[in-house]
């Protein structure tokens, strides 16, 4: 087994706490590991402040570009957690617009979204992690 730490830079760079992605080889597959994802750009500036919508978008994308530079893609993510500060029902509606546009897919993985009183900064609305399993 190999692990494989990767931190790239199309994504904000968080190496003094954490590495974006974990990469873990097995025989016939990569176990991709990534880290929550907000809505910031790759300097650490908050993107939609204040608007739940283009935040999951953004934290989507940041997901998607982690997914990538690990040579997986949403199909290959069988875990999702999300997290969404100060949590309500019609959350649902934005943070559901954003996963579909970026997991269009039939089949969805298996999720959990969570309502959290805070998240790490000040203004993050939601935060995305995902596991991916890709054949090698």
């Amino acid at each position: 087994m190999i692990k494989e730490f990767i931190n790239p830079p199309a994504l904000p760079n968080w190496e003094q706490t954490f590495s974006q992605i974990v990469i873990v080889s097995h025989d016939s597959a990569n176990t991709v590991y990534i880290s929550g994802q907000v809505s910031v750009d790759e300097n650490q500036n908050l993107v939609g402040e204040g608007d739940l919508k283009a935040q999951a978008l953004r934290a989507f994308q940041n997901l998607e570009i982690a997914l990538t530079a690990a040579a997986a893609k949403t199909t290959d993510v069988v875990r999702l957690n999300i997290y969404i500060k100060s949590y309500e029902p019609e959350n649902a509606g934005p943070v559901g617009e954003a996963l579909r546009r970026y997991f269009p897919e039939k089949n969805l993985p298996a999720s959990t979204w969570l309502g959290v009183q805070s998240l790490a900064k000040e203004g993050f609305l939601i935060e995305v992690d995902a596991i991916a399993v890709v054949s090698t």
